[in-house]
């Protein structure tokens, strides 16, 4: 009698599980299930620039009904002005988590003038020609920074460091291209003790290179105009670092040379690059220059 009842729960959960599993498969046909038809709704999406857009639209509606503390030109109305100002695909970037659990910040520093609100902030903009718009999901974090090695899957992200102006409209005073397509960390101002001149440094993860790269942007013509650009990095088998080789406003850079044995990593020299006018060359060999 044990034995009967025993085999009829085994019966029994064996058709309930079938019957589950042939449910998710019907569902997934039609389109409707992971994996079915033509795909999750999240990947129709993300190839559908006008459901980006309004999924962008509810939640910023969502932002303003949540909104506690609000003043004219901030956050929440960038946000908007970005929104309606910008071609679909376009997104306002957030800063990589410090932590798991906490809430990201926007990627956007304020400044205080007497005519107004000045705003840096990093945009994000799908490239025109990708069948698909890029999510921040995709291009924020430290496993977004492989999507430099096939970017065109998860669309490709055009980075710009953006000043705005607030004096009751939002107006865009410069942008300038951030040469990179993913795993962005954070934005910050920083200040070349050097030269007492302020920039805006841009940092992005960089998985491949077990490191981090840095965009400095130098504000040696003042807030007004498009700021000067150089590159730094650290790595495993990577180094650059600012210098201060020639006594002008423009900082300079050291390189590293690395040789990786694969049991161990050496640096046995190092090499200056000065800029002069458009470009960064290497002191030693004038034929050998970096645009950044």
């Amino acid at each position: 009698m044990k034995i009967r009842i025993v085999a009829f729960i085994v019966s029994l959960g064996c058709v309930l599980l079938w019957y589950g599993c042939s449910k998710n498969n019907s569902s997934g046909q039609n389109g409707n299930g992971p994996g079915g038809g033509d795909g999750t709704a999240q990947k129709e999406i993300a190839y559908n620039a006008e459901a980006d857009q309004s999924i962008q639209e509810q939640n910023l509606a969502e932002m303003k009904r949540r909104a506690v503390n609000r003043f004219a030109g901030d956050t929440i109305d960038l946000m908007e002005y970005v929104l309606k100002s910008y071609p679909k695909g376009t997104y306002l970037m957030i800063n990589d988590k410090t932590f798991r659990y906490n809430v990201p910040q926007c990627a956007v520093i304020y400044q205080k003038q007497s005519d107004g609100i000045y705003v840096y902030a990093l945009i994000a903009k799908s490239k025109a020609d990708d069948e698909r718009v890029i999510e921040e999901k995709n291009v924020v974090g430290y496993d977004a920074s492989f999507i430099d090695f096939d970017s065109t899957k998860l669309g490709t992200a055009l980075f710009y460091l953006t000043l705005f102006h607030y004096n009751g409209n939002f107006e865009k005073v410069w942008e300038t291209p951030v040469p990179t397509h993913g795993g962005f960390n954070r934005m910050t101002t920083e200040m070349w003790a050097k030269r007492k001149i302020p920039y805006i440094r841009i940092n992005f993860h960089y998985a491949a290179g077990s490191g981090h790269i840095d965009y400095n942007y130098f504000l040696v013509d003042g807030m007004m105009k498009p700021p000067h650009l150089l590159m730094t990095y650290e790595g495993i088998n990577m180094k650059r670092t600012m210098a201060d080789v020639n006594n002008d406003a423009y900082p300079d850079y050291c390189e590293y040379l690395y040789y990786d044995t694969g049991d161990r990593v050496m640096t046995p020299d190092s090499v200056y690059f000065v800029w002069k006018d458009t470009a960064y060359f290497n002191v030693r060999n004038k034929k050998q220059w970096r645009k950044y």
